[in-house]
């Protein structure tokens, strides 16, 4: 019986039971899906019922859906939109920031210096997959602030790169200038070479690959290669330190004026994959979360470290934004829509712990801390910006 079990058949037929709990909670307490689906992760998961642990098989389909929902979310961008100085000098302070507060709050609760390093770097992070899908369930993706989260969420990605190479080789004693300077040529190079690889070569040979008499007979072609150069720029960026989804969106951002006659749409196609894989990557984020590790000692500061981790991305993201000519409602919404720190400071976290620089109660305290950023978000936005609102943001 234990081998029925454990088939992947199984588990993914569990993993979606659990998601479709998570759609229905969401909605009995008239929340985003997100909050829905990490709910159910929650309870299903090693917090409570302990019925699925986070295994090779569940961080797998994570991470399709992951990069599969960074694909979706790209393709709506044109790159013009959110590559700019404004969203470089957002992600730029959202960085600073938040890692001077993660050092300072550590220091004062008595970790020691590498201890706090790694905690600051953790709070750089942020996770453009929550954010970006909880807009794009609202429906305000092609919104002004939409557009700040998402084009700085990717320079942050960048910065917090170089953040945790320059800490890690700080506490090891081999921080130099050079290292410093190799990850950011490869993380700017991937970017700029890749998008316009994806944009002035893909595209058009996508295009002229539409209109062959092969595509014509075999319609679902185009889907097929669409999706395989999504996962080849996933892991082109994790090739060079970058985060794999900040691949599958420089992919969607390359394709998105991508427009066929013969082939079926690649768009519509990748947009029902997101649907189940997205859904079980936000269903793990409550399942990786043990909410049994934490201790009444580290207690108070998971609360405090998350307290700070929201007001420092709200000064260091959403005072930029005002300062550089949007609303203040706007402004707000770029703040908490930079809060959430997801998977990014998860991996952080399990970088420091692999390390041993930090120690399992501070891993956990990462963890959960990434979490409670990560539900805020959504709560924010559906109960406090966009409550009754269906229009443009103003």
């Amino acid at each position: 019986m234990e081998s029925l079990f454990a088939m992947p058949e199984f588990q993914m037929s569990l993993l979606l039971f659990v998601a479709l709990g998570g759609y229905l909670i969401a909605s009995r307490i008239n929340q985003s899906a997100v909050i829905g689906l990490i709910l159910v992760g929650l309870l299903v998961g090693p917090s409570a019922l302990g019925l699925i642990t986070y295994t090779d098989f569940v961080r797998g389909l994570a991470q399709l859906g992951a990069v599969i929902l960074l694909f979706v979310i790209g393709l709506e961008f044109d790159v013009k939109e959110i590559l700019s100085i404004r969203n470089g000098v957002i992600a730029g302070v959202g960085v600073i920031i938040p890692w001077i507060g993660g050092y300072g709050i550590s220091i004062l609760f008595g970790f020691n210096t590498a201890s706090a390093i790694f905690i600051g770097t953790a709070l750089t992070a942020t996770s453009i997959a929550i954010t970006a899908n909880v807009l794009k369930e609202l429906g305000k993706l092609q919104t002004e602030a939409a557009k700040a989260i998402i084009g700085a969420a990717v320079i942050d990605d960048v910065l917090s790169l170089l953040v945790l190479s320059i800490s890690a080789d700080a506490v090891s004693g081999s921080l130099s200038a050079g290292s410093i300077a190799l990850v950011a040529t490869k993380a700017v190079a991937f970017i700029v070479i890749g998008g316009a690889f994806g944009i002035f070569i893909v595209s058009r040979y996508i295009e002229r690959l539409d209109a062959t008499g092969f595509c014509k007979k075999f319609p679902e072609f185009i889907f097929i290669f669409a999706m395989m150069m999504a996962f080849l720029y996933a892991l082109c960026a994790e090739a060079v330190g970058l985060s794999a989804i900040v691949g599958a969106f420089i992919a969607g951002v390359s394709f998105e004026r991508v427009e066929l006659n013969h082939s079926k749409n690649f768009k519509e196609g990748a947009e029902y994959l997101q649907i189940i894989f997205a859904s079980i990557f936000f269903v793990s984020l409550g399942i990786i979360a043990d909410v049994k590790a934490i201790t009444p000692e580290i207690f108070l500061f998971l609360i405090v470290l998350t307290i700070v981790a929201i007001v420092t991305k709200l000064i260091g993201c959403g005072l930029p934004a005002r300062a550089m000519g949007m609303k203040r409602k706007d402004s707000l919404i770029v703040g908490f829509g930079m809060a959430p720190r997801g998977e990014v400071a998860m991996i952080v976290a399990l970088i420091g712990l692999e390390a041993g620089i930090i120690g399992q109660s501070v891993y956990v305290v990462l963890v959960l801390m990434s979490l409670l950023t990560t539900i805020i978000t959504p709560i924010v936005y559906r109960n406090w910006f966009f409550k009754g609102n269906t229009g443009c943001v103003e």
